[in-house]
């Protein structure tokens, strides 16, 4: 009976390690929301100005803390350094090829035409699912706490959908709030399935595919930091292959070396 409870006990922890940075994020939300329906219209322009500079500042230095990662993944007798270069070029490249940046603004083009003239409620659900759902950081942060139990990007993806969520909120009202729905399910559902992986890796916080993997996820997020700045305008989306190539790249190099 007592292991039984242990094992419960411990399967639960697991999960919440596993998921952690996906509960943040829906609290986040929430808070965001309760917020701007509490303050709706008296954020000074200034200050919606200044905060997206801040998290810009906090995300290129996530990014290249990420990217350091790649010093440790050398695959054979070729350093990281050239495979994260390789996964970024070819999978930037495989990006532009399928469009996929296209596509994901695509995606978010049609559901805005389909759900507009339905109400501000549908408006602001819709806006806030595509804002939260569809980039980079939900996918690399939520791969990353399914992977390794590390939710650093998803609480710092946390942070700037709390401040989205109090921004739309004073335009769309509640509806804001229950994009916590396919924040649940698609976060969610991309840590539980990289828990699954990870179980068949030994040590997957120092395996070398993962670790090339993170540093090539971190040179996306240094180039989410330059949008969010306005200093360049990376096309993220079409990188996204590359997270798949990576560890593509690191067998080839492990085998040829």
């Amino acid at each position: 009976m007592i292991e039984h409870v242990a094992y419960s006990i411990a399967l639960m922890l697991n999960f919440w390690m596993k998921t952690s940075g996906t509960w943040i994020n829906v609290a986040t939300v929430l808070i965001g929301t309760g917020m701007g329906l509490l303050l709706r219209g008296r954020l000074p322009l200034e200050m919606q100005k200044i905060i997206p500079q801040a998290i810009g500042i906090l995300t290129l230095f996530v990014g290249f803390d990420m990217a350091g990662s790649l010093n440790q993944a050398k695959g054979g007798q070729i350093a990281g350094v050239i495979l994260g270069l390789l996964a970024i070029v070819f999978g930037g490249l495989l990006g532009e090829w399928w469009q996929v940046e296209k596509r994901l603004e695509a995606i978010g083009d049609w559901l805005k035409t389909k759900f507009r003239g339905q109400g501000k409620f549908t408006e602001g659900f819709v806006a806030a699912s595509l804002l939260f759902c569809i980039g980079p950081l939900a996918l690399i942060g939520s791969l990353n706490n399914g992977l390794t139990g590390d939710n650093t990007l998803l609480t710092l993806k946390s942070t700037m959908d709390g401040l989205a969520s109090f921004a739309l909120t004073g335009g769309y009202g509640i509806g804001v709030g229950f994009s916590i729905l396919p924040v649940l399910i698609y976060q969610g559902g991309v840590s539980l399935l990289a828990n699954s992986l990870a179980q068949a890796i030994p040590d997957p916080a120092n395996s070398a595919p993962v670790l090339l993997m993170t540093g090539v996820g971190g040179l996306m997020i240094v180039g989410l930091g330059l949008n969010l700045l306005e200093v360049a305008k990376v096309r993220i989306g079409s990188f996204l292959p590359a997270l798949a190539i990576a560890p593509i790249i690191y067998w080839i190099a492990d085998k040829i070396s």
